[in-house]
């Protein structure tokens, strides 16, 4: 059976943990990139990550773009949006078909 999991700061996943999902406080670029590969090696099939620690790993995240698990989800945290969110919807959907529909 898939997992879920969040990652990130303490303040921005804790409330995951209440919603029955796995959560693994992390701060530094070296612990995620750690992290992320431990749960992409386990049942873990989505993982929600906040967007400044996405920031800081993406190289790691873009190992796993065109795999089909896990689904990497990127989430604001509680100092508020970055974009990197919205910027990859975007791009995925005109991706998928053809132009920006979204802007």
């Amino acid at each position: 059976m898939y997992k879920i999991a969040a990652v990130g700061d303490k303040d921005s996943i804790y409330g995951f943990a209440s919603l029955g999902l796995d959560v693994f406080p992390v701060t530094q670029a070296h612990e995620a990139k750690l992290t992320m590969k431990k749960l992409a090696d386990s049942d873990y099939a989505v993982i929600y990550i906040t967007e400044k620690l996405l920031s800081l790993i993406p190289e790691e995240i873009e190992k796993y773009k065109d795999s089909p698990l896990p689904c990497i989800i990127p989430i604001p945290g509680v100092n508020g949006n970055t974009g990197i969110g919205m910027k990859n919807v975007s791009r995925s959907v005109e991706q998928a078909v053809g132009s920006d529909i979204i802007s």
